[in-house]
């Protein structure tokens, strides 16, 4: 990998690593799984970075990622999750301490999100974070009918779970 390419990678991911501190709040429960997920998901986007064309927002590639990562290890929680040592990175990406002081005042809306399946979590995720349909279904791999779609149905679940 070239110097140019490393920079430009952790000068982005620090610029938007909120994204992931978001997506490690909605997929975990404590602050050891939280960093690790964090981890997790930066060695991904690393791995992937390389193929990275421009063709979306970095902001929007990154949800993607950090999506699919956090699904993919929810899914396989149950098994152990071989990850890479991060000793071996030669740049070091300065973590500044999470502030869940907005994210504490959310606990009851997180806490319903959460009991929706993983397709469902990240489409309330996206829709939170103000993303239009079309960036959504980008996202997501579905189509913007789809997602709006699916985006009444989740708001109808969630109005239940809120007010029983």
């Amino acid at each position: 990998m070239n110097k140019e390419l490393e920079h430009r990678f952790v000068t982005e991911l620090e610029d938007n690593q909120n994204i992931v501190h978001k997506v490690c709040s909605l997929y975990t429960n404590d602050k050891d799984s939280h960093n690790d997920l964090f981890q997790e998901i930066t060695i991904q986007l690393w791995k992937a970075y390389p193929k990275f064309r421009g063709d979306a927002k970095f902001s929007t590639w990154m949800y993607r990622v950090a999506l699919n990562t956090a699904i993919t290890l929810y899914r396989k929680s149950k098994k152990r999750v071989k990850t890479q040592d991060f000793d071996s990175v030669l740049y070091k990406i300065k973590a500044t301490d999470y502030d869940d002081t907005e994210e504490r005042q959310l606990k009851l809306m997180y806490d319903a999100i959460k009991q929706l399946g993983d397709i469902d979590k990240a489409l309330v995720f996206l829709y939170l974070e103000d993303k239009d349909y079309s960036e959504i279904a980008e996202t997501l791999g579905i189509t913007e009918v789809n997602a709006r779609v699916k985006m009444s149905r989740v708001k109808t679940k969630l109005r239940t779970v809120l007010n029983p």
